[in-house]
């Protein structure tokens, strides 16, 4: 299946977002790795210091999954 680009853009952003997960679901399912920048993990670093210094900042993946899936 050829999906261009364009016809993505078309498409709601429910389903979208639905065929990033769909795409990532494959790759995972491949076992492959995905390599960080240093960047990339000093953000993390930060961003996990963060939420453990005050977890109330973050929400549950769940929650934000839903907020994505309806569009909020």
């Amino acid at each position: 299946m050829t999906i261009a680009l364009e016809q993505i853009r078309q498409m709601p952003v429910v389903q979208r977002i639905q065929l990033v997960e769909d795409i990532w679901d494959t790759m995972v399912a491949e076992d492959v790795d995905f390599p960080m920048s240093s960047a990339q993990l000093t953000e993390l670093d930060a961003r996990r210091a963060a939420m453990m210094a005050d977890p109330s900042i973050g929400i549950p993946w769940a929650e934000a999954k839903a907020r994505l899936l309806a569009g909020n």
